[in-house]
């Protein structure tokens, strides 16, 4: 008998060719097609920020996924989901739109570099979208792989308001940890709006701060590994990384995909293991 394909969800803020602001991009375009390699399927979720170019990248409408709206704050926000493909790679990205959150020329800054009053708002609305997405699709990952701050909601919402969801309720969750890419505080409310269902603000007491370094240990919190994916990242959080005891993939190994691998086989082995 075949065994079933080991599952990978891919969620994250930037990939290559897509869009390329930091060494993630690079990772994102990378690990999947080393994973689908070994045998893995793949799916990739990010959002689809304005300056990346619908017509060259040949993106496309997925009407049958679009048409959902993402509450926050007592406000419905329809998501659109789009679709482009990797000829190179045969892997599909699913682009997460919203008029109001990402119809921008920039990113997470305005042209006078200023820091968008709303990214808390767009981390939610992507870390939502992106799970409701992945329902829609009825695809069950087995790895939920997280990479940088924007997806730091993504672990929490998978161990609390899907946690007993089909979809979700085998998934395991690793964070990558990246250099903080920003020195601003999100929203004070973050903890409050981010809320979902079966959830309550103590759920999201941990990322009350809503600095860089506080989303990271937020998510770390809630993820069954973390890697360390950057040569620099800030001190309170590795202490928090050595602190959880949780399977880490230290940056001197990151460089060899087969060391994620090891790390993927690492925790979605452990259940068996206890249930032995």
């Amino acid at each position: 008998m075949e065994m079933a394909k080991t599952k990978l969800l891919i969620v994250t803020h930037e990939m290559s060719p897509f869009l390329e602001l930091t060494k993630i991009s690079e990772i994102t375009r990378q690990l999947p097609q080393a994973m689908q390699d070994k045998g893995f399927e793949i799916r990739i979720l990010m959002p689809k920020f304005g300056n990346i170019n619908e017509r060259r990248n040949r993106l496309h409408e997925v009407i049958r996924l679009s048409g959902m709206n993402i509450v926050i704050d007592d406000n419905d926000n329809p998501l659109i989901i789009k679709v482009a493909s990797i000829p190179a790679a045969r892997m599909q990205v699913y682009f997460l739109d919203n008029e109001d959150y990402f119809h921008r020329k920039y990113v997470f800054r305005d042209k006078e570099s200023k820091f968008y009053e709303d990214n808390d708002e767009r981390a939610i609305f992507f870390c939502k979208g992106a799970l409701e997405t992945v329902k829609k699709l009825g695809w069950a990952p087995d790895i939920v792989h997280c990479h940088g701050w924007m997806t730091a909601l993504v672990p929490v919402y998978i161990k609390t308001s899907y946690k007993n969801d089909p979809t979700f309720k085998n998934s395991k969750v690793v964070y990558s940890v990246y250099e903080n890419c920003f020195t601003e505080n999100l929203n004070a409310n973050l903890c409050t709006k981010a809320v979902m269902n079966n959830m309550t603000e103590a759920d999201t007491k941990v990322f009350e701060k809503a600095d860089c370094s506080t989303m990271h240990i937020g998510a770390i919190t809630y993820s069954d590994a973390v890697v360390l994916a950057d040569e620099k990242l800030e001190d309170d959080v590795l202490k928090f990384v050595k602190d959880s005891n949780k399977p880490t993939l230290a940056y001197n190994l990151t460089e060899n995909f087969e060391n994620f691998y090891n790390l993927y086989e690492e925790i979605s082995t452990e259940e068996l293991q206890s249930i032995a």
